[in-house]
């Protein structure tokens, strides 16, 4: 099955965002690249799930979400070989031989003889706007964060294995970091290992994802090959956010509750784009302890977005209610989740901190949204397990590309290679 399929390799491959679009599609993973502990354990604990529904086991995979089972005997539970496409290291000059040597021993034992797609984007927080305004206040400028250098591995595996195309994926803020020397060096760099390249900045919410995602989408070809850039149909999802969150049980705050809401059937939208289908179990449906002050600023946040769709300037708060000393950035740091828009605004790892910025519409609740309502605004199944810490999962998952977005992406280049 797999020299027939469509091969891919992923790099920085965060929680698999990218690679669950692809896989969705068919495309057979090579190798996931990615140095952070949690996010290649999320990797690893999905390529288990797509073995064991491959067999037709995968009683053995909801056993562990239950808790029936521990990581351990879900590990024992398949082949060394389900594992050994996920590659937890760091990229440098220093790592990416023997990166190079596993990737080729999977190939030579899977009898893969070609790479057809690279996919993936170094990580982002030196590109973006906010960690841009954020540098002002930093020691190390984000200008000379070495990350920004991290394009040049991409480059290196294009190089090695020359696939026949690559999906590059980054913040919209890329075109404009260092003055857009830092985006005519990307692209100098692309051409210049043989490539023919194009970008177009995408939304999510072009893609049926229910949230407001910017993101520049590089799509290169070898020269010499009439490929081209795909042109993607606009999906109408026909939903609004509570949508994603209506068959979701209330929770208080720093409460779990991992059942869904009884005798409530699954609607259009998470039927349709299989978000949750009547095998899942439901998991991180938790949500932060927030303190009574954040309580009571949350219910004035989502009183102003229900009167009128206003949003909460800090400065306007009593000052009992206040605790921040800059007064004239970020003054929109608490913020509603759009429950009754066709999408919200764009999901950020910065959920790991507090979730001021994602308060839940409903003002029966008041709190903050939970880890796995959060990976649904990002379009993850509820079939996806994220390890680690609650800290650990909401950087994953704010920090993914939506499985929504990268599914279109891959159903076009899917078509363009003709299988």
């Amino acid at each position: 099955m797999k020299r027939d399929s469509l091969n891919f390799i992923d790099l920085f491959a965060g929680a698999g965002g990218l690679s669950e679009g692809f896989m969705q599609k068919g495309f057979n993973p090579i190798a996931h690249i990615e140095m952070n502990q949690y996010a290649a354990m999320t990797l690893e604990t999905r390529s288990i799930y797509y073995f064991l529904k491959k067999v037709r086991r995968l009683n053995v995979y909801y056993d562990y979400l239950r808790g029936d089972i521990t990581r351990a005997q879900l590990l024992e539970a398949v082949p060394p070989e389900v594992l050994q496409t996920v590659i937890c290291e760091e990229m440098s000059t220093k790592t990416i031989s023997n990166i190079f040597e596993q990737i080729d021993l999977i190939m030579e034992q899977d009898g893969i003889n070609h790479v057809d797609v690279v996919v993936g984007g170094p990580p982002c927080q030196a590109y973006s706007l906010v960690g841009r305004a954020q540098s002002k206040h930093m020691e190390t400028p984000m200008e000379q964060d070495p990350r920004n250098e991290l394009y040049k591995m991409y480059t290196r595996f294009l190089t090695k294995y020359q696939p026949r195309m690559f999906v590059f994926e980054n913040v919209a803020g890329i075109k404009t970091a260092r003055n857009g020397a830092a985006f005519r060096n990307l692209q100098s760099h692309l051409k210049r290992v043989g490539y023919v390249i194009e970008y177009r900045e995408l939304n999510a919410s072009d893609f049926g994802v229910l949230q407001n995602r910017k993101r520049m989408i590089i799509i290169g070809w070898r020269k010499g090959t009439d490929f081209r850039y795909p042109d993607f149909p606009i999906v109408n999802p026909h939903a609004t956010v509570s949508d994603l969150l209506v068959d979701l049980p209330a929770l208080e705050r720093g409460q779990t509750l991992n059942e869904y809401r009884p005798n409530l059937p699954i609607n259009q939208y998470l039927r349709r784009f299989r978000i949750r289908t009547e095998h899942d179990v439901l998991t991180h449906h938790v949500c932060r302890s927030n303190t009574n002050r954040d309580v009571e600023i949350y219910r004035r946040v989502i009183e102003l977005w229900n009167d009128n769709h206003s949003r909460l300037n800090y400065n306007h708060l009593p000052e009992e209610l206040k605790t921040h000393k800059n007064r004239s950035s970020f003054v929109d740091r608490f913020k509603v989740v759009e429950g009754d828009m066709p999408y919200c605004h764009t999901v950020l790892a910065h959920l790991s901190k507090d979730g001021h910025y994602f308060i839940h519409p409903d003002i029966e609740q008041c709190r903050s949204i939970s880890v796995r309502e959060a990976a649904r605004l990002q379009s993850f199944p509820d079939s996806y397990y994220f390890e680690g810490p609650r800290t650990a999962q909401f950087v994953q998952i704010g920090n993914a590309v939506p499985p929504l977005m990268a599914k279109g992406i891959a159903t076009q280049i899917k078509a363009l290679l003709g299988d």
